[in-house]
């Protein structure tokens, strides 16, 4: 097993509504953060129940929108444990503003919010030129790229891929890639195809373990195949809590399972090694 254990996407959610008031993209906020909400202080406890050392905390703006101040917050009040991600409106026209404030409080990567459970359908604006300043802002600054997508953002994706070669891309969830129809998985293709951009990582959370089970998938050829195209450096291991459902410990026992058939030493990249070349906040 790692000496280290590091996740690269858990979500907290504070309990006072006054200081951190909802305002959740999709004007709706999501099921998960408000039935079972966790906040910093469980994120504590249940990372040292299930030997989680450290975490880049990944701001929770289907509750939040974008103000990422509460993972500022934690960050700033356990920074030896912690980094964050934040969101910006890309759009918006002080978005590398925005972008140098948050970083100026210490949240070291973006996340760029295209679908999810308050935002069902997938947007367009990936790859609107409004964006590109905010691009250009987090390749000055050394800032990972967060991209929560369907599949169907492939070609807005590809084309950021082209214009910005130097950003450093991680994909939320494998992009929400199926892999039902069983190796080798020419239904992945567009994901498998993208191990040709150096600068995209992909994060390998629950729902990415449990698609890798489905149909005619198993989580030794899926993950094997991951490796292969990508190499184990350029995959990080996240555990989408409290979002997934199960505790912290469920999470960790399931993606030690799923990537049991591995070498020690690819293991040790996807649970610890890429995520501190991503956030060397979290180096040891």
């Amino acid at each position: 097993m790692p000496t280290t254990l590091i996740d690269i996407h858990p979500h907290i959610i504070s309990r006072d509504d006054k200081r951190y008031p909802r305002s959740p993209l999709g004007g709706k906020q999501s099921d998960w953060s408000a039935n079972r909400p966790v906040s910093l202080e469980e994120m504590i406890v249940a990372m040292d129940t299930a030997g989680v050392q450290k975490a880049a905390i990944v701001h929770a703006s289907t509750c939040y929108g974008y103000d990422s101040s509460y993972v500022a917050d934690a960050v700033a009040q356990y920074p030896e444990r912690f980094t964050g991600t934040f969101c910006v409106d890309m759009m918006a026209d002080d978005a590398p503003e925005r972008i140098r404030y948050w970083y100026g409080r210490k949240l070291t990567g973006l996340r760029l919010f295209t679908i999810g459970s308050t935002v069902t359908t997938q947007t367009s604006w990936l790859a609107d030129p409004k964006t590109y300043p905010g691009w250009v802002c987090c390749v000055e600054l050394g800032i990972p790229i967060c991209v929560q997508m369907s599949p169907d953002a492939m070609p807005q994706l590809l084309g950021m891929l082209q214009r910005f070669p130097h950003a450093k891309i991680i994909l939320d969830h494998a992009a929400g890639t199926k892999f039902d129809d069983g190796a080798p998985y020419n239904a992945a293709k567009g994901l498998f195809d993208l191990a040709r951009y150096p600068n995209v990582h992909i994060k390998l959370s629950e729902r990415v373990i449990t698609r890798a089970t489905q149909g005619k998938a198993t989580p030794e050829t899926v993950f094997s195949r991951f490796v292969s195209e990508f190499g184990a450096n350029r995959l990080a291991w996240g555990s989408n809590y409290p979002a997934s459902q199960g505790s912290l410990s469920d999470l960790v026992a399931l993606a030690r399972r799923a990537f049991a058939s591995l070498k020690q030493a690819d293991r040790d990249w996807i649970f610890a090694k890429t995520a501190q070349s991503l956030y060397p906040a979290l180096a040891d």
